[in-house]
């Protein structure tokens, strides 16, 4: 398998000039389907759209052909982080307080390794959370293994879409089979093999 690192350097700097901040890139699926997941955001919306799926996908897929990491085939998988995305960067803890969250040490602290409870934040590499019956845990970031945000309606309301322009009107190709939102008479937008 390819190296996550590696692969980061790679991918950060192509996600950057499209203006887009990197959340995570992981290889999954094993060696039966491997499949590089990343996941990117605009910064000033915490969202990412269909098209900025797309401009990123293309343009990995010449950075990363270029580049040569991986050494079998694979699938390139890019999307949104969605609304109980993972938080993999320190910033997401100041970014996300006030929302609950589940998090998981590679190693227990006072006996436990599962974490849930509310973001209050970080102080330098501490991640603090408050924590039922146990009240503001502080958590070392460096020993966290995983962590994501736990679907509420309160954070539902906090991601909702800037925009549901579009959400309802479903087209669908000449089969009748293919939904495409809101394609063109002439096909374009279509991605490629789509028309």
């Amino acid at each position: 398998m390819a190296d996550a690192a590696e692969l980061t350097r790679i991918i950060e700097p192509e996600a950057e000039a499209l203006g887009l901040a990197l959340v995570r890139v992981m290889m999954i699926g094993g060696k039966d389907d491997p499949t590089l997941q990343l996941m990117a955001e605009r910064p000033d919306t915490r969202q990412l759209t269909i098209d900025d799926c797309e401009r990123l996908s293309r343009r990995l897929s010449d950075a990363l052909d270029a580049a040569d990491p991986i050494a079998e085939s694979y699938r390139l998988e890019v999307s949104s982080p969605g609304i109980d995305r993972p938080l993999t960067r320190l910033q997401d803890y100041d970014d996300w307080k006030g929302h609950e969250a589940r998090l998981t040490l590679r190693e227990p602290l006072n006996g436990r390794r599962q974490y849930r409870g509310e973001l209050l934040g970080r102080e330098a590499e501490t991640v603090l959370i408050d924590v039922s019956g146990l009240g503001p845990t502080g958590l070392p970031f460096a020993g966290i293994h995983s962590a994501k945000l736990v679907l509420t309606d309160k954070l539902i309301k906090a991601t909702a879409p800037l925009s549901a322009e579009g959400a309802d009107d479903i087209s669908y190709d000449e089969r009748g089979d293919s939904p495409h939102p809101n394609p063109s008479p002439r096909g374009e937008g279509l991605l490629e093999g789509q028309d």
